[in-house]
């Protein structure tokens, strides 16, 4: 297994020091999806939503939640992202999220990606928990990422 590289020496948590490391570019792709019924999901793709466009105010949540990551994360570093897209899209069974992160830097840009997919996630319930609260936000997960030392990996 390989060492933990935010629990320093002694076990105490720590930022990594990265001002060593060469900035190269990343990229990283997350997604989420929200399972609803097939009637809130109609609202959805008709537009009717009582607050509004579902997939542009979701959109733009997560690419603003892209941007906020290191305020949220304690040990994640503060990033200059060069491109941030989320995308959600209307699949059987609910909305689909998918989140893509690019920087040119000296660590990767997985958090972000991760936190704009659930933020998005966490929007579409927001605008939609008066149509159905039993919805389900499910399957949040890194899909790939290139770039850096560790090399690129894929789900």
């Amino acid at each position: 297994m390989s060492k933990l590289t935010h629990i320093d020496d002694q076990g105490r948590a720590r930022m990594v020091d990265v001002s060593d490391k060469p900035a190269t570019a990343r990229e990283a792709v997350a997604m989420g999806f929200v399972r609803m019924s097939a009637e809130t999901l109609a609202l959805v793709v008709s537009g009717s939503g009582r607050k509004g466009d579902v997939r542009a105010v979701a959109e733009l949540a997560g690419v603003m939640a892209a941007k906020k990551t290191s305020d949220l994360i304690p040990l994640c570093h503060p990033l200059a992202l060069s491109k941030v897209v989320v995308e959600v899209e209307p699949v059987e069974g609910g909305l689909s999220v998918t989140a893509r992160v690019k920087t040119t830097g000296p660590t990767g840009v997985e958090m972000e990606a991760l936190t704009a997919a659930s933020i998005a996630c966490l929007t579409i319930y927001d605008m939609l928990k008066a149509a159905e609260k039993g919805m389900v936000i499910e399957a949040v997960r890194l899909l790939e990422k290139t770039g850096g030392k560790s090399g690129d990996w894929k789900a």
